[in-house]
């Protein structure tokens, strides 16, 4: 006769191996500069976008900070987003997710006034290398926040003549969703007491942006957290 412990055993093994198993998370890689990386901030692990995001998205995603302070997008840039470690990190990781927020850097002289044919072939060339590390990968493309107006060599007039408009163009013909952090910041200067990294505060506006950006592009039925953070996001014809 079989014990009541073995039976209670039994009936524990059985439900355990009935119950769903939780899917793994989604592999989230923010790409970006040194507002990705979280420059100025006392405590990027917990202050930067990419972190405030992942509280935000909860455990359904994993999200790694691939930002490199002072990088471009621009393979020909001064200090290349290519060629630095993290580039390759995020390459290896395989994510199922990316969002690029690069340009910022790329306003400088030296780089998009010295090189303006290198800009697009280098932003093709991210996202094929993206894509070819995982053929699924969804990628989003982010506008960069304002410049307030002129700080570090970076100037809001090259941004919005220049990358802004290229930025645009790779999105449409790539067919990717592009998250704007431009339009909603530009009155929002108080967040980005050097004139172009946020604060703490400036960060969660940023994460909140994204964050609406990826619910309309990966589950377009959820709700945002904000309804006017919708329209931050262009979509793509």
């Amino acid at each position: 006769m079989i014990s009541r412990l073995t039976l209670f055993r039994l009936c524990l093994i059985l439900l355990v191996s009935a119950a769903p198993s939780r899917a793994a998370a989604l592999r989230l890689a923010c790409v970006g500069d040194s507002i990705t990386a979280g420059y100025a901030l006392k405590d990027p692990a917990r202050d930067a976008y990419p972190a405030q995001l992942a509280r935000l998205l909860g455990p359904d995603y994993e999200v790694r900070n691939f930002g490199v302070s002072a990088a471009t997008l621009m393979d020909a840039g001064n200090y290349t987003y290519r060629t630095r470690p993290a580039h390759d990190e995020a390459l290896a990781w395989g994510p199922d997710v990316v969002v690029i927020a690069l340009g910022t850097n790329d306003t400088k002289a030296e780089n998009i006034a010295a090189h303006p044919d290198d800009f697009m072939p280098s932003y093709r060339g991210l996202i094929a290398r993206f894509r070819a590390a995982n053929p699924a990968v969804k990628i989003l493309v982010c506008l960069p926040p304002p410049a307030f107006p002129v700080a570090m060599g970076i100037a809001e007039r090259v941004l919005v003549a220049e990358i802004l408009p290229r930025i645009r163009q790779v999105a449409t013909e790539q067919q990717l969703p592009l998250i704007d952090l431009h339009s909603p910041l530009l009155n929002a200067a108080a967040l980005f007491p050097d004139r172009i990294h946020p604060n703490p505060e400036g960060a969660a506006r940023i994460a909140q942006l994204v964050y609406g950006g990826l619910m309309l592009a990966i589950q377009p039925s959820a709700k945002s957290l904000d309804p006017a953070i919708d329209t931050a996001v262009v979509p793509v014809p």
